[in-house]
């Protein structure tokens, strides 16, 4: 059995270091595994039927309607209106537009679903008033970089949808209230490193606004907050389900988009449909994939082999947790969010019910631990957006980005060791 664990592993990571597409590295390690049981057909076989099976499921229909809202927000120039409501909350601390970007992207990336999109929309909206204000552009871009994942866990997020689905059928429900807290918290500590910086640096406060310009400014924002309003206030009501308020917010964001802000047409409504179409061929080939390399774990007995593996080093649910968010750091260095979630759920998940840990808890330690992945060197699809749009290079959003890093790292294992920051608002709004 040591040998299907080696065999998946250096198959997987061998086929990634080639520059094997991932959900291709992904598909062909399950075969290669099976292949260790079966025959070449029989195998292909058997994994081509789990690839379709994963995909059968009433719930991932979410994924391409949040996909194709957040496209229509990402087009309809949502994030001014976010960034000017933003201003006004926190424009009269001590580096006002850093705050802002932190705010915004937590908005803007909760609206969208995506923390890259988010990163895009609103830095390269940001960099240059933040330059026109004197700030340091790694600084900036830093700032940017460092909370654009909030996005991730503050609802709606597709991640919470596939951690749902790769782990059995967790409620999405509590999943997407659980992430409130922990994604508040992302951003509220990448806000105190950057108003210590920039108190040190003297970066300068906004104008107090007056009253009029905070209610237009608030007023002008409301119709895209209402869409988190709308579907959160939906799911935990028992309304509609996380699948129905997907469709929901796609009517509602066309809504907003084509009548009240006329900024998308009906000769750009096909391009955007296109790329949202694209990007969710891309996220359902991961699915499937993943589905296919479960299916070769488990007939493997893998997780159980890492499982015993891990508590072989300690009984200690603290250790076993250290180990856990160590390994899922140094993934997340290296491989993208979804799959690294699709591939080491159904590993850890079994290791830490173990011990007494809620799938809800575990959904959103994982989440949070990911999405610091996305920001770090040396694949950081975050990294990467954030420096392109602030016009910097990487090796100068490194060293502001040092401290985020240390903050976000005391957060994730605050996460991890009290489990009331995820499971406190599930039991009080929906009695989890």
């Amino acid at each position: 059995m040591l040998l299907d664990v080696v065999v998946l592993f250096v198959t997987f990571f061998g086929f990634m270091l080639l520059g094997l597409p991932i959900a291709y590295a992904i598909g062909l390690s399950a075969l290669s595994t099976v292949m260790l049981h079966f025959p070449l057909d029989m195998g292909a076989l058997i994994l081509a039927q789990r690839f379709i099976g994963g995909l059968d499921s009433f719930t991932l229909l979410a994924i391409p309607f949040f996909i194709l809202a957040g496209s229509l927000m990402n087009h309809g120039g949502i994030a001014a209106k976010l960034i000017d409501f933003a201003k006004v909350i926190v424009g009269r601390l001590p580096g006002a537009l850093a705050h802002c970007n932190v705010v915004a992207n937590m908005l803007f990336g909760s609206i969208s679903g995506s923390a890259v999109a988010a990163c895009a929309a609103v830095g390269g909206t940001m960099s240059p008033l933040q330059k026109k204000e004197g700030y340091d552009p790694g600084f900036a871009a830093a700032v940017n970089i460092a909370s654009c994942p909030t996005g991730l866990l503050i609802p709606p997020s597709n991640t919470f949808i596939v951690y749902s689905l790769i782990s059995g059928g967790t409620s999405i429900a509590a999943l997407f209230v659980a992430g409130y807290l922990p994604g508040a918290l992302m951003g509220l500590g990448v806000m105190v490193v950057a108003g210590i910086i920039a108190k040190r640096r003297g970066y300068p406060v906004a104008p107090r606004a007056s009253w009029n310009e905070v209610a237009r400014t608030t007023l002008r924002a409301i119709p895209p907050l209402m869409l988190i309003v709308i579907v959160m206030g939906g799911i935990v009501g028992g309304i509609f389900t996380a699948t129905e308020a997907s469709a929901i917010a796609v009517v509602y964001t066309l809504f907003l988009s084509m009548v009240i802000y006329r900024t998308v047409s009906f000769r750009t409504l096909p391009k955007i449909i296109l790329d949202a179409a694209v990007t969710t061929c891309i996220v359902l080939l991961l699915i499937g994939a993943s589905g296919a390399m479960s299916w070769a774990m488990a007939y493997n007995n893998i997780p159980k082999h890492v499982s015993d593996a891990l508590l072989s080093l300690s009984d200690n649910p603290i250790v076993i947790l250290l180990v856990i968010n160590a390994i899922l750091l140094v993934i997340g260095m290296f491989m993208d969010m979804t799959p690294a979630l699709l591939i080491f759920t159904p590993i850890f998940l079994p290791v830490v019910t173990q011990f007494g840990m809620d799938p809800v808890h575990f959904g959103v330690l994982l989440a949070f631990n990911l999405s610091i992945g996305i920001c770090t060197p040396p694949v950081g699809s975050a990294l990467f957006v954030g420096c392109s749009v602030a016009n910097v290079p990487i090796a100068k959003a490194i060293k502001p980005l040092l401290p985020m890093f240390l903050v976000l790292f005391v957060l994730l294992l605050a996460v991890t060791y009290i489990p009331q920051l995820s499971l406190a608002l599930p039991h009080l709004l929906l009695g989890y």
